[in-house]
């Protein structure tokens, strides 16, 4: 087939990786958003101002706890909103300006926003940007734009599946 070229299994990779993420954000509540697996480990807190900010980990061994699926949610619009930025946009975003929605139905909303602008960009590039570093800017420099595409489809796996084992517990709390 004349369309499969590194451009299209990257896009076929990331449409898998949306339908795992999707399965594990699908119904998804604040109740479960805001539940704590452990009393360590990432979670997202309200300032003064009701402002909901994410902790920020100083490293991620073991013992720092499991994340909430909040801080989870944060975690993908982060990334997300990092490498759209970064890549396409005007390249001043911090991970101090991304904060936490403060409901699943907003988080949800916002994770949406950004797979629309994702893939609206996916539209627009070609097999050879793929290889070019122009666009690549976070989380990397002076790599191969096709890394941040792989980059993308491995973070949203990996936050999926952590979500999808944080609700696992979530059900399994009061047996």
């Amino acid at each position: 087939m004349s369309d499969e070229n590194a451009l299209f299994f990257l896009k076929r990779q990331f449409d898998t990786a949306w339908k795992l993420a999707s399965h594990h954000l699908n119904g998804l509540t604040t109740e479960q958003c805001l539940w704590r697996p452990s009393s360590r480990g990432p979670h997202v807190f309200r300032s003064p101002d009701g402002v909901w900010h994410a902790d920020w980990p100083e490293h991620e061994i073991y013992d720092a706890g499991p994340p909430s699926i909040a801080w989870l949610t944060w975690h993908i619009s982060f990334w997300w909103a990092m490498v759209l930025d970064h890549s396409i946009g005007a390249r001043t975003l911090k991970r101090e300006d991304v904060v936490w929605e403060g409901s699943a139905e907003r988080a949800l909303a916002r994770i949406d926003s950004l797979r629309s602008q994702w893939l609206a960009m996916l539209d627009e590039i070609r097999e050879t940007d793929l290889e070019e570093t122009v666009h690549t800017r976070w989380p990397f420099s002076e790599r191969p734009f096709g890394d941040v595409l792989a980059f993308v489809n491995l973070e949203l796996t990996k936050n999926a599946a952590e979500i999808g084992f944080v609700r696992f517990l979530f059900a399994q709390r009061l047996t």
